[in-house]
């Protein structure tokens, strides 16, 4: 069994977005020694979405911080709605980007790293609202993914199946906030390698002071 890096994610995490670059590297620096696997959190359930001038007093002061400890930036589509709240139209759920996550972990299984990256950055830096259908159309031939496939399984009950399914994986693992990512070296076995916005550094030491257990895992 090849180890797997677990990501538990949420595409309207801040720090998330922040963690993006960090993970990334990771990715392209381990792709030959682990399998990734994304799982999305459900920050933001869907049962009663919150208009976004409800977090905009929060967010218009939180972002510096995590381009100051991060070096994401925030683009200005993103920046309009949280310092014009009453003007803006959103309403933020997790949902639809954790559907979508699905669908691409389908189609490209092994580039799941940078398709979560991508939806934060259409988010975060673009402004593109993702419980928006039109939001997601511009990855499609970056992925290869079949528009008419996508937008029938965007809606469909299977995939939002799966994507709950990957929320409730997120609470098995007992994971609180995000980003977290874990270690799987077997089927009773993981290690946690990351838990909130970690630079890259500190991460790859944790990674590979598993990676150094593995001979004497039972794998």
């Amino acid at each position: 069994m090849k180890p797997i890096l677990i990501y538990c994610y949420d595409a309207y995490c801040g720090w998330c977005y922040g963690f993006s670059k960090v993970i990334t590297q990771i990715f392209e620096e381990y792709a030959h020694q682990l399998d990734f696997d994304v799982l999305s959190g459900g920050m933001i359930p869907n049962d009663n979405p919150p208009h976004i001038r409800r977090m905009a007093s929060y967010l218009v002061n939180a972002y510096t911080t995590v381009e100051e400890t991060s070096g994401v930036k925030f683009g200005e589509d993103w920046l309009w709605h949280v310092r014009n709240p009453e003007e803006s139209d959103w309403f933020p759920h997790s949902e639809k980007a954790a559907v979508a996550l699905c669908i691409g972990k389908e189609y490209q299984p092994h580039q799941q790293i940078p398709f979560a990256a991508d939806l934060q950055y259409a988010l975060y830096y673009e402004g593109r609202d993702l419980t928006d259908d039109e939001a997601y159309r511009h990855l499609l031939a970056k992925y290869h993914i079949p528009e008419d496939d996508f937008y029938a399984k965007l809606h469909s009950q299977q995939y939002l199946e799966k994507a709950h399914y990957d929320m409730a994986l997120c609470r098995q693992l007992q994971v609180t906030g995000f980003p977290t990512a874990f270690i799987q070296v077997s089927d009773s076995k993981l290690y946690m390698v990351a838990r909130g916005y970690m630079p890259y550094a500190a991460v790859k030491e944790n990674i590979d002071k598993v990676l150094q257990l593995i001979p004497s895992e039972k794998i």
